[in-house]
């Protein structure tokens, strides 16, 4: 009896596919999702107002929806820049150059531009002094509040307007500045921020006069005077 061979089956390969797993797609993500791009820089974090998990507007924020503030951003391919509704030399300080300076404690565009740049523009009018020291009792703690935000930028941005009010009200800015310097001397301790806080404090004693030294050493005792 012959015996008859059975027939081999061949069973194909299969192709291997050049696409990445699921897998291999979640650890991408999972390593690339954390690294900033270059883009985040000039497209910095902006409010969305169509989020449906957005907290309560800022009343800073709120003011500015509502065309409390009267000057809006042009967004330019190189910088940006504001554009008043009419000449900031008609426009009365109280309550603006306050609100403004409530402002500089926000962290989201385009309130950080529009109250840094507002605050800075509305200090360069003619009589800017006259009108600004009146309101340094308001304008104090809100730049306290600035200086003493845990923000980075905030800080910055608060340090600034300081150094701006001094240039315009000078010496009458002496009463007030206790105030803030309790957190400068605790920012002046950080290597990331001693440089611009003794520039700042160097500035104040120039525009603040002789008696602004021992108001500066009475809370910063290691700062030495520009004069020495």
């Amino acid at each position: 009896m012959s015996s008859v061979s059975k027939p081999r089956v061949t069973v194909p390969r299969r192709k291997s596919s050049s696409a990445p797993s699921s897998a291999a797609v979640g650890a991408l993500d999972c390593a690339t999702k954390g690294k900033p791009r270059p883009s985040d820089r000039l497209n910095p974090k902006t409010i969305d107002p169509f989020a449906d998990h957005q907290k309560a507007p800022s009343a800073f924020a709120a003011i500015y929806s509502k065309g409390g503030i009267p000057c809006r951003l042009l967004h330019g391919s190189v910088k940006h820049k504001l554009q008043w509704e009419r000449l900031p030399e008609s426009i009365p300080f109280d309550p603006l150059l306050i609100t403004l300076a409530e402002g500089l404690r926000e962290t989201k565009h385009p309130y950080t531009f529009v109250s840094k740049e507002g605050f800075k523009e509305l200090l360069l009018v003619d009589r800017a002094e006259q009108k600004a020291i009146p309101l340094l009792p308001k304008l104090v703690p809100a730049l306290k509040t600035a200086l003493i935000h845990t923000d980075a930028e905030v800080f910055e941005r608060g340090l600034n307007a300081l150094v701006q009010l001094s240039a315009v009200v000078g010496p009458s800015l002496n009463d007030h500045l206790k105030q803030l310097l309790t957190s400068l001397s605790k920012r002046l301790m950080d290597k990331k921020f001693k440089d611009q806080v003794t520039c700042a404090l160097q500035k104040l004693e120039q525009h603040g006069g002789k008696e602004t030294l021992g108001i500066i050493k009475s809370k910063i005792p290691i700062y030495c005077s520009i004069y020495s």
